[in-house]
């Protein structure tokens, strides 16, 4: 549970001075607040919970400031100083941060505390004006994202304004020119590719798959086939839940005594599909899904559904960038880097896009496929 929260008696009387609303953190402090806390409880794995106190009337900056005193001095009284405390929307809902919550106590613990500053702002402000208030919460990472009954609809945090906009329908212009002109030059080795497919193994050419896109949204993946039919998927399932978790068992050295996190000898593949991977052309019917949209020319590898299942809160933040053909990982080492060491190039280029960026990603990604750069 969160330390103290029962150290402050709700009927202790509140003094005249001394705290006004400026003790409050502005909206922008707040919120870039929030997301620092975030990004601490997505690695310590220790929620936290926002709690939200909304009021138009009430909160109007400059309408009733006595009220507005009043609450501020009930709030400040009622919560600890290591509780962070805010505008959540400037005039109209306060929010406050409680951190330092044990995770097998933390369904408790949005209750008690909702119960305890209840009893304290009632007693201050009188029924009549307690009724105005609305209160909801939630806890960071279990609620983030759900419909709540008694909150402020899916999202409790919205999220930031794009500031990229015009930069990413230039991307999305990239996309589908570089797309169609790569399709089209690559139309003869794809022709290739699928006869010595068809002649060499049964099944499709094409590979299709569901893949999970941008937040989370999922399509069709196409790929050259590169393994037999019917094979059993449980294999690779096993090992992304084993390498998403840091297992040091999944590092077997590949030629040259170099240590790589893929399944290096894996059965299910065709003498074909070994060489397709190995020069990345099996991935050339991707620009497909870049023409439709589901994936950019650059961007993170679009996950499977069971690879998500086992992803740690902070790896669910690469799902905010639309997913790509090539990127950060293809050209920095491929299979030679851990997930956790992936998912962080995924982050970097999320945080630092730019059309230059994903302009050296490209040139960069010819010289990683002829290198054989971690690929199996």
């Amino acid at each position: 549970m969160a330390k103290n929260l029962s150290s402050t008696d709700g009927n202790r009387a509140f003094p005249a001075r001394g705290i006004s609303a400026s003790t409050f953190a502005s909206q922008t402090s707040f919120l870039w607040q929030i997301e620092l806390e975030k990004k601490r409880t997505e690695r310590s794995r220790r929620p936290f919970l926002l709690l939200l106190l909304e009021s138009p009337d009430l909160l109007a900056t400059g309408r009733n400031p006595a009220v507005l005193e009043k609450i501020t001095l009930a709030l400040s009284q009622s919560t600890r100083d290591t509780d962070t405390r805010g505008w959540y929307k400037e005039g109209s809902m306060l929010g406050i941060v409680f951190t330092e919550i044990e995770p097998d106590q933390a369904s408790g613990v949005g209750e008690l505390l909702q119960t305890k500053i209840s009893r304290v702002l009632s007693s201050v402000l009188g029924p009549e004006a307690f009724a105005q208030v609305r209160f909801s919460r939630f806890l960071f990472p279990e609620d983030w994202g759900r419909t709540r009954a008694d909150g402020c609809g899916s999202e409790p945090h919205p999220e930031p304004r794009d500031p990229h906009a015009i930069g990413k329908a230039a991307k999305r212009c990239i996309d589908i020119s570089g797309g169609l002109i790569l399709l089209l030059l690559s139309t003869p080795v794809l022709a290739a590719v699928a006869v010595a497919i068809k002649l060499t193994s049964e099944g499709p050419v094409l590979f299709r798959q569901s893949r999970q896109g941008l937040f989370g949204r999922p399509f069709t993946f196409l790929k050259f086939r590169s393994m037999y039919e019917k094979n059993d998927p449980k294999i690779h399932e096993d090992y992304v839940k084993r390498l998403i978790s840091g297992d040091p068992d999944l590092r077997p050295a590949a030629a040259g005594g170099e240590r790589v996190f893929k399944i290096t000898n894996d059965p299910r593949i065709t003498p074909v599909g070994r060489f397709l991977r190995r020069t990345s052309l099996d991935e050339l019917p991707q620009f497909i899904n870049v023409l439709k949209g589901d994936m950019s020319l650059v961007g993170p590898r679009p996950p499977l559904s069971y690879e998500v299942v086992n992803y740690a809160p902070w790896h669910k933040r690469r799902l905010r960038t639309k997913p790509g053909i090539t990127g950060l990982w293809q050209v920095r080492g491929r299979s030679k880097v851990t997930f956790d060491e992936m998912v962080r190039l995924d982050l970097q280029y999320g945080r630092t896009w730019s059309l230059s960026l994903d302009l050296k990603i490209l040139l960069q990604t010819p010289w990683a496929v002829l290198m054989g750069n971690g690929a199996y």
